[in-house]
């Protein structure tokens, strides 16, 4: 029997870039090499010459799922070379942003991304139809992470809102309280997620190679 490689350049449900290689011989899986990594990006080049208050726009476009992660760092670097120091009240409300990027971001990451591979479905739409309650939950849990984002960061993507020394404009106390309650709530959700999450089949070196095409549990 013919040995081959099969090699996938680019994987779509990956937060980030990756690629797989697989090597048969004699009709059997070899070897299974996942590669994740950075390709270039050249923001660098896009900054240079522009004002010290772009930065955090631009950089924010980096990525369309974790726009805060790019954009925090764009503007405590630029804070740490100007000599600015923000209150203690900025703080907690960035770290409330970057919180509510990380409830979205590891909701889509978890059930939209990786379950249906590891339980055999082709996409989160058609493993819908057999787990529509956890699907609901994870849709639900993203939401309430873009909640601080949009209210904090002015939009869900590539927020708008932050600036050198704080924000544009803050919320106020009343803006803040639907945002405190949503997220006592979201605890439950991302506890049964976890649950999903814990209860995934694993098997071998390339999990998705052994559960494709076995029944859904």
């Amino acid at each position: 029997m013919t040995n081959r490689t099969i090699r996938v350049d680019y994987i779509a449900r990956v937060e980030g870039e990756s690629s797989l290689e697989l090597s048969i011989r004699n009709g059997k899986v070899d070897a299974v090499r996942l590669s994740i990594f950075e390709p270039p990006r050249f923001f660098e080049a896009l900054l240079r010459g522009r004002g010290f208050g772009e930065v955090l726009d631009i950089v924010a476009r980096i990525c369309g799922i974790c726009p805060i992660a790019y954009q925090m760092s764009g503007v405590h670097a630029v804070e740490d070379a100007l000599g600015i120091d923000v209150e203690e009240p900025i703080r907690a409300l960035r770290r409330l942003l970057y919180c509510g990027e990380w409830i979205q971001s590891h909701a889509l990451h978890i059930v939209m991304l990786h379950a249906p591979d590891f339980l055999g479905y082709p996409d989160a739409i058609a493993m819908a139809r057999d787990h529509g309650e956890a699907v609901q939950r994870a849709l639900a849990l993203k939401k309430t992470g873009n909640d601080p984002l949009r209210l904090l960061g002015g939009r869900e993507i590539h927020p708008i809102n932050a600036r050198i020394g704080g924000f544009y404009r803050v919320p106020n106390r009343a803006e803040l309280a639907p945002v405190a309650e949503a997220l006592k709530h979201a605890r439950d959700r991302a506890i049964e997620i976890t649950a999903l999450d814990g209860g995934l089949p694993i098997s071998g070196i390339c999990p998705r190679l052994r559960v494709r095409g076995t029944p859904p549990s």
